[in-house]
């Protein structure tokens, strides 16, 4: 991490702006302050996918949205839908929210099953993050979401929606990847606003950071 620099930093982080009064012209801003400095990934709500890939057709970029944000409370039919529509309008990347009522009531088949149904309903080659909203987990929940994320065939484990009680930090960052192992991503998100704790956050294992701070962060280190 010490060898790290502000463009290796940049291809960490999806550029996000989820926030429900966003216009077209707010996401045109995000996508061309993704192209300036270089972020993975923009990452919007359903609606704006299209608009995201007009606009990145060019670049690197990817383009990130959200499968049934931020609660996660729908049945898997519901999630299945939203993630063909998302893949049919070009989405490179999948942020879903898993459902936490059920894993905290224990009924762990259908935990899988629902985070199964979007393994199997996207395209092929398009990155799937799993957001198990950690502030509202004990430690031995998160190590069970976890794992049941991994054996689902998930590509990453997310912390936060960022609207929950809390967001990401650095413990459960760790406990994550002591979890997934070295082969599965960890995705910290939610509350993260600051150069220090993104380095907070790659230190405790996260290879990927979610923040609609991110312009201000680069200014601050470039």
């Amino acid at each position: 991490m010490a060898n790290m620099g502000s463009k290796d930093i940049a291809r960490m982080i999806d550029h996000t702006l989820l926030k429900p009064e966003a216009t077209q012209e707010d996401i045109r801003k995000l996508c061309d302050e993704a192209r300036r400095f270089g972020f993975a990934c923009v990452c919007t709500n359903p609606i704006h996918v299209t608009l995201c890939k007009k606009i990145l057709k060019d670049s690197d970029i990817k383009v990130c949205t959200v499968v049934d944000f931020p609660l996660g409370a729908n049945k898997p039919e519901v999630k299945i839908l939203q993630t063909k529509l998302a893949c049919r309008d070009g989405a490179d990347e999948l942020d879903m929210v898993a459902n936490i009522g059920v894993l905290k009531s224990n009924n762990l088949n259908l935990f899988e099953e629902d985070i199964t149904s979007v393994v199997k309903a996207k395209n092929k080659g398009v990155i799937l993050k799993v957001i198990i909203e950690t502030a509202v987990l004990t430690d031995r929940e998160k190590e069970v979401a976890a794992n049941i994320v991994k054996k689902c065939g998930a590509d990453f484990v997310k912390t936060s929606t960022g609207f929950g009680p809390a967001g990401a930090n650095a413990h459960d960052v760790a406990l994550l990847r002591k979890t997934v192992g070295k082969q599965m991503g960890v995705k910290a998100s939610g509350g993260i606003r600051t150069y220090a704790q993104v380095l907070e956050m790659i230190k405790a294992g996260a290879n990927r950071i979610g923040t609609s701070a991110s312009v201000k962060m680069m200014e601050e280190i470039c």
